[in-house]
């Protein structure tokens, strides 16, 4: 048999996840071995060597981060990744300090984590490398050219950028990288480069030449190159000390934190977005119940009774939206806990669709289905699977016209269970499909003014099927209809 490409671990408490991941991988000619919960990683990882170890960040008996130590610890040449299937700033940060090479963010296709195992198997081998030189380089003292060509080489390949000036703050050694982050078209040795720099980065230059004495001290500076958070880079300046205890230079290390950045940003507007949301029903429930409490304002019992029913529908939908929020961090912290049976898709859709026969009949809605007699079954929770359905079914309602039809269809295909549901409803325009699953959305129209609702049910739908590793496709026409199709692996006999 031909040698393995490498040899992987996977460390996720996600069953669906683990068996799709080693089975792309193993197609791809790695070696792949998986462990469910972060102490079974570790303990593989103490007795085996994994040139890749892919790690989830939240598990439910340790964090991945504590996995993530351990195997920087134990394994320190071992190349880490981690994932999860929402990223924050913060950890991200904690985990690329730690030694983590990468980031994925889940859904991710098989091409991006082939890239990025790719990417990450390039780098063990030049640290394998490198240590082989160095021991090399001790029993056989190699000749300085060849080792500075080595080491040339390295550099160039790292993704950050590096960027040496001596005392006189003449460029003395750069890569490829530096060029890259800082827009400059070249670079040439011997240059003065600190003018043609950031404002922010020259002063730190400057201002390390310029003392009398070293310190050991780096500073770093975060620096926006391009606008709109394009490209944002964190530049690092550490001085270099000379015999007599002055400075000699300066390594500058330059690295692109332009997904941090982009992540800290869509944080800030989820935060104000949450703000505006809950601000506004809570101020025209205090408002109503202002009125109704001054003695000066004398209310006939009728529009009390309008404004109390206006009040607690606007309370009931605060509260469906405080429990989607709960519901999303939960998935997000992955402390859901589940109960994985057998479950039939028709079964669910049906019970689904009962429990919403009073606005079926209200809206004079027509619903068609198309089950055939022997379908596969899912292994999942029927509560997350109802909620999932629950949502859908509700938006083909809500969004139907007057005596329009549903159409719910189930079919399976090779390893996998496709469950169709098209209504004839106000449907959306392209740039509403876009957006469809970010929380808070809701497409405002002619049609939408008066239907109420959170914009999270459609980012609950979509969190749900990427823990399960399933998809979900959107048709539709503006004042024709939507047609959402949902994939979901299904139970193997």
């Amino acid at each position: 048999m031909p040698e393995p490409l490498a040899r992987v671990l996977i460390v996720d408490d996600e069953d669906a996840l683990r068996f799709a991941v080693k089975r792309i991988l193993e197609y791809e000619g790695y070696e792949v071995e998986t462990a469910e919960n972060g102490v079974g990683g570790i303990e593989m990882v103490v007795e085996h060597d994994y040139d890749l170890a892919l790690i989830d960040l939240k598990m439910p008996d340790i964090s991945g981060i504590d996995v993530l130590k351990e195997v920087r610890r134990l394994r320190p040449n071992t190349i880490c990744f981690m994932a999860t299937a929402y990223a924050s700033y913060d950890t991200a940060i904690q985990a690329t300090r730690l030694g983590a090479f990468g980031y994925i963010l889940k859904p991710f296709t098989d091409d991006e984590l082939l890239h990025q195992l790719n990417q990450g198997l390039e780098k063990r081998r030049l640290l394998i490398e490198s240590e082989r030189m160095k021991k090399d380089r001790e029993e056989r003292l190699l000749e300085l050219a060849f080792e500075r060509s080595r080491l040339n080489t390295i550099i160039n390949l790292i993704a950050d950028g590096v960027l040496v000036v001596n005392r006189n703050g003449e460029v003395v050694y750069y890569n490829p990288a530096a060029i890259k982050y800082f827009l400059l078209e070249e670079i040439h040795i011997q240059e003065l480069i600190a003018q043609r720099l950031p404002a922010e980065v020259a002063s730190i230059i400057n201002d390390m030449l310029a003392a009398e004495q070293f310190e050991d001290k780096s500073q770093s500076v975060q620096v926006e190159i391009m606008p709109n958070r394009e490209l944002y880079i964190e530049v690092t300046c550490s001085p270099i000390p000379h015999h007599d205890k002055t400075v000699a230079g300066i390594v500058i290390v330059v690295r692109n934190i332009t997904s941090f950045k982009e992540i800290e940003h869509i944080k800030s507007q989820f935060v104000s977005m949450v703000s505006h949301e809950l601000k506004a029903p809570i101020a025209a429930t205090l408002g109503f119940l202002n009125l109704m409490m001054n003695p000066e304002v004398i209310l006939p019992p009728e529009k009390q009774l309008d404004f109390l029913k206006r009040s607690s529908t606007r309370l009931t939908g605060l509260l469906t939206m405080v429990n989607d929020l709960l519901d999303i961090s939960r998935m997000e912290m992955n402390s859901v806990t589940r109960e994985l049976k057998p479950l039939s898709m028709p079964e669910v859709i049906r019970e689904v669709v009962s429990f919403h026969n009073i606005e079926i009949e209200k809206k004079q809605l027509t619903v068609e289905y198309d089950f055939p007699e022997k379908l596969p079954e899912l292994v999942a929770d029927q509560l997350e699977i109802q909620r999932l359905i629950t949502n859908l079914v509700s938006n083909s309602i809500k969004y139907n016209k007057q005596g329009g039809k549903i159409f719910i269809g189930v079919q399976a295909s090779q390893d996998f269970l496709f469950t169709t549901i098209r209504d004839t409803g106000i449907g959306m325009k392209p740039e509403e499909c876009n957006r469809l699953f970010t929380e808070f959305f809701r497409a405002k129209n002619e049609f939408t003014k008066g239907i109420h609702g959170t914009g999270l049910g459609m980012s609950i739908v979509k969190r749900i099927l990427d823990s399960y590793s399933g998809t979900i496709k959107v048709e539709s026409e503006y004042g024709a209809g939507t047609t959402f199709t949902i994939k979901l692996p299904c139970r193997k006999e």
